[in-house]
C-alpha cells in the first residue's frame, strides 16, 4: 500500500525549508526587475540554515520517503516568492552524467557543476530536429551549433551538450558530450531576458569548431542505431533523466499555484471571505468557490507528482506517471494563479502582491524539459501502445 504520511523528522525539515524559504522572499522583487544580474552563491541569511543534506542526516539514503520528502521541499521552497539563499552544488547536467556517464566519467567530472544543453533556436521538444553536429576528428570531437535557455548556463562549471553524429539516423545519431567552460570554441553568448523565473541563471551557448576530447563522449559508445524507435545509448539514458526531473518540475507549478493560493486566501480572509466546507456550492459565494476549486487542483496535482516520485523510489518503471505528473503541474501553474487572480480582482495586477510573479514564474514548467503537449502525446502513445512514429 501506497503510504505518502510524514514523520515527524521529515515535517520539521519541510519547516525548515519553508523558513528559509520566506526570508528569500526580501531579494525577490530586486532579482526580477535585474535580470542581467547573476544572483550570488549564497545570501547572509543562509548561515541561519545548514545545507540540506545535513538537515536530512540520520535518514537512510535509499529510504523510499525520501524521494517523496525531496518533491514536497521542492513544493514547499517554490511556493514562496524568494530567491533560494544558498544554491545547490548539482544541476540537471549531473543528473544526466549520473544517469549515461561510464564510472570513469562520475568519478571524474561528478563534483562539477554540469548544465544540460539540449534546446536550439529551432528545436525544442522535438529533440529529433537538433542541428548542433558533433564531427569525429581523430581523437577529438568537433562541435558546431547554437543553444539556448540553458539553465545554469553562466556558473556551471562545463555542459551536457546535445548534438547528432548523424542526421540521417535521427534519433539514433544524437549523443552527449560534457565540454568543460574555457574549452576554445565554447562561447557563453549572453544570459537569456525571460517572462519570468528571472533571478534563474539561464544562458546562449554558441560552438565554433569546438574541440573535445574523444572520451569526452557521455557513455563512450559511439556507435549510431538504426531503425524505429532507435536511440543511441547515451540518448536513452539521458532520456530517463527526465523521468526522475519531471515529477520536480512539476512540483515547481503546483507550487506556484500554491503559492499564489495562500497569497489570495490570505488576503480574502482580511476581508471576511473564508471557505465553509459545509456550506453547499449553490450557497457559497463565486469567491469562495474559486478558493476551493483551486486547493482542490492543487491537491489532486500534488498527488499525481508523488505518485510518480514514489514509483521510481521503488526502482519502478515510471515514464506515464512522470509525464502525467509533467502534464498536470503544468496545467495548474497556469490556471492556478490565474484563478487567484481571479479572486482577487484588480490589486493582484500590482507589484504589490507577489500574485502577478508567480504567474509568471509558474509559466516555464509547462514549458521545459518538455511541453504539456508533448506530455500528452506520451500519455496516449502509452496508454494506446503505440510509437512515436504512430502517434505524433
Amino acid at each position: 500500500m501506497v503510504d505518502f504520511s510524514l514523520s515527524d523528522f521529515d515535517r520539521a525539515v519541510l519547516e525548515s525549508v519553508a523558513a528559509e524559504a520566506k526570508l528569500g522572499e526580501k531579494y525577490a522583487r530586486y532579482y526580477d526587475e535585474h535580470e542581467e544580474e547573476v544572483v550570488p552563491q549564497s545570501f547572509p541569511e543562509a548561515s541561519q540554515f545548514p545545507p540540506i543534506e545535513r538537515r536530512l542526516r540520520g535518514r537512510p539514503r535509499d529510504d523510499t520517503a525520501m524521494l517523496l520528502l525531496r518533491v514536497l521541499m521542492r513544493i514547499e521552497r517554490e511556493a514562496h516568492c524568494g530567491v533560494p539563499l544558498r544554491q545547490p552544488p548539482t544541476a540537471l547536467g549531473n543528473a544526466a552524467l549520473e544517469a549515461a556517464g561510464t564510472e570513469a566519467q562520475k568519478a571524474r567530472w561528478g563534483q562539477l557543476l554540469l548544465a544540460m544543453s539540449i534546446t536550439e533556436p529551432g528545436a525544442g521538444s522535438d529533440t529529433k530536429a537538433i542541428q548542433t553536429t558533433a564531427r569525429l576528428d581523430g581523437e577529438e570531437w568537433v562541435l558546431n551549433g547554437d543553444k539556448i535557455f540553458v539553465t545554469n548556463g553562466v556558473r556551471c562549471d562545463g555542459a551536457i551538450v546535445w548534438a547528432t553524429v548523424d542526421r540521417s539516423a535521427g534519433r539514433g545519431g544524437i549523443k552527449s558530450f560534457l565540454v568543460l567552460k574555457g574549452t576554445p570554441g565554447f562561447e557563453l553568448v549572453r544570459k537569456e531576458k525571460k517572462l519570468g523565473i528571472r533571478s534563474s541563471d539561464t544562458a546562449a551557448f554558441a560552438f565554433r569548431d569546438c574541440r573535445i576530447p574523444r572520451d569526452h563522449l557521455i557513455g563512450s559508445n559511439e556507435s549510431v542505431p538504426r531503425g524505429e524507435g532507435e536511440g543511441s545509448a547515451s540518448y536513452k539514458g539521458v532520456l530517463k533523466t527526465f523521468n526522475m526531473t519531471r515529477p520536480f518540475v512539476a512540483a515547481l507549478g503546483i507550487a506556484k499555484a500554491l503559492g499564489a493560493f495562500r497569497v489570495a486566501r490570505e488576503k480574502l480572509a482580511e476581508e471576511g471571505v473564508t471557505v465553509d466546507f459545509d456550506e453547499s456550492r449553490h450557497t457559497r459565494s463565486a469567491t469562495a468557490q474559486t478558493l476551493l476549486e483551486l486547493e482542490a487542483d492543487v491537491e489532486a496535482a500534488t498527488l499525481t507528482v508523488m505518485r510518480a516520485a514514489w514509483l521510481a523510489s521503488q526502482g519502478k518503471p515510471n515514464n506515464l506517471e512522470a509525464s502525467v505528473a509533467k502534464a498536470k503541474g503544468g496545467e495548474v501553474c497556469r490556471t492556478g494563479p490565474q484563478r487567484a487572480m481571479d479572486a482577487l480582482g484588480a490589486v493582484s495586477f500590482s507589484q504589490d502582491y507577489p500574485v502577478e510573479q508567480f504567474l509568471r514564474d509558474g509559466r516555464i514548467a509547462d514549458i521545459y524539459e518538455g511541453t504539456g503537449q508533448i506530455q500528452r502525446l506520451v500519455i496516449a502513445r502509452a496508454i494506446l501502445g503505440y510509437s512515436s512514429s504512430e502517434l505524433t
